[in-house]
């Protein structure tokens, strides 16, 4: 699906600071404070990311790229699956403590988290793949054209009703941009490994 496609079907789950389409990327804007997180560690609520949302049927793939060339802490930019405020999975790149990590935020009520640094993807292309069969959510991702990396496998209910689509947020700072250059949806993976 190409991104203006995808621009005039999808629905917003907060309206960025802007958004803008150039050639084949799309270029979103993130507004300060902006954020996707419930109750755990921290005790704040937010559900103000900025996610591009059109339906994902219960046995499908979808794929999110997106430039890392962000580097402020806490921005953050992939792809999110989302039922409701409380149920969803937000998966990508999120700079912290200085370093891009490549992780999933999983939220069934309350959020968790987990990450793994990943510096070398600096200033590539990056792709995130949530693909959906059965009861679960497999993520996985990369940099170009380097083979997958298993991120997370999370629970979902088969008879969830879900949105899915690239997603951005800024916690800390005005003026994350990222730039968007792919969105597919396609047949989910056929085995775990």
């Amino acid at each position: 699906m190409r991104l203006g496609t995808l621009l005039e079907l999808g629905e917003w789950t907060t309206t960025p600071a802007a958004v803008e389409l150039d050639g084949g990327t799309m270029l979103v804007t993130a507004r300060h404070g902006s954020d996707a997180w419930q109750t755990t560690s921290y005790g704040f609520v937010h559900d103000d990311a900025h996610a591009l949302l059109v339906p994902m049927e219960a046995r499908q793939a979808a794929e999110v790229t997106f430039r890392l060339d962000y580097g402020e802490q806490f921005d953050q930019a992939g792809i999110m699956v989302r039922a409701d405020s409380r149920t969803w999975i937000k998966c990508g790149v999120e700079v912290s403590d200085g370093a891009p990590q490549v992780g999933a935020v999983v939220t069934r009520g309350v959020s968790d988290w987990s990450v793994a640094p990943v510096p070398e993807w600096n200033g590539r292309l990056v792709t995130v793949r949530a693909s959906r069969d059965g009861d679960a959510v497999t993520v996985r991702a990369r940099a170009d054209d380097e083979p997958w990396r298993l991120v997370r496998v999370a629970p979902l209910a088969p008879e969830a009703e879900v949105g899915v689509g690239p997603y951005c947020c800024a916690p800390s700072r005005a003026g994350l941009t990222v730039t968007f250059t792919d969105f597919r949806l396609d047949e989910p993976d056929v085995a775990l490994h």
